[in-house]
């Protein structure tokens, strides 16, 4: 299985300070927040991974993390030019990927749960709803998706939302409409 940190957008709810780092660059206690990410797919014994940023961006992951060498892993770095969606990860990413299965976890979330191991383990496949005005329950879809290989022709034949992406949503629609999507609740992390 390979991995894909989607490390793109603008971070406009953070201005002023991503008007020049990106967001996913920012300290987040000791380590780059992008760190985090790249820990979970570690712990999901995954060791060759695709960073995509922004063409302004790409120069400082790649300043930041080299070849990933040092840390026992392999990078391999992409552009994605405009924000177009999630799902044109697998696009963009597709001769990275090959035959393989992969792992698509965004740059700035931060995992911290009971049993996460065991979730990570069990290839998470999730489904979604785009920040609704009124949700359908008190769920969140994380950015989190194991996918097989074929995710790339599907997010192919994903047509552009209203926004003018490729929505995430999509590909995982796809999956329920076949029966075929498998969703994880996350627990909460135990103090001590």
């Amino acid at each position: 299985m390979k991995g894909i940190i989607l490390a793109g957008g603008a971070g406009t709810r953070l201005h002023p300070i991503t008007k020049v780092v990106s967001k996913q660059l920012l300290p987040i206690h000791d380590k780059p927040m992008i760190y985090y990410p790249l820990s979970i797919l570690m712990l999901a014994g995954i060791r060759e991974i695709l960073i995509i940023s922004t063409p302004m961006d790409l120069p400082n992951f790649k300043e930041l993390l080299g070849d990933g060498s040092d840390l026992g892993l392999a990078f391999t770095y992409a552009e994605q030019p405009n924000p177009e969606g999630l799902a044109q990860a697998f696009i963009i990413g597709k001769e990275f990927i090959g035959n393989d299965d992969v792992c698509l976890i965004l740059g700035d979330n931060i995992f911290y749960a009971s049993g996460i191991l065991d979730l990570l383990y069990n290839a998470i496949k999730t489904v979604e709803e785009e920040k609704p005005k009124n949700p359908k329950s008190n769920y969140a879809v994380v950015g989190l998706y194991f996918y097989i290989n074929e995710v790339i022709e599907i997010a192919k034949n994903v047509k552009p939302s209203w926004q003018g992406e490729l929505e995430i949503t999509s590909v995982n629609q796809f999956y329920l409409k076949e029966k075929r999507l498998k969703v994880e609740l996350m627990g909460r992390a135990l103090p001590g």
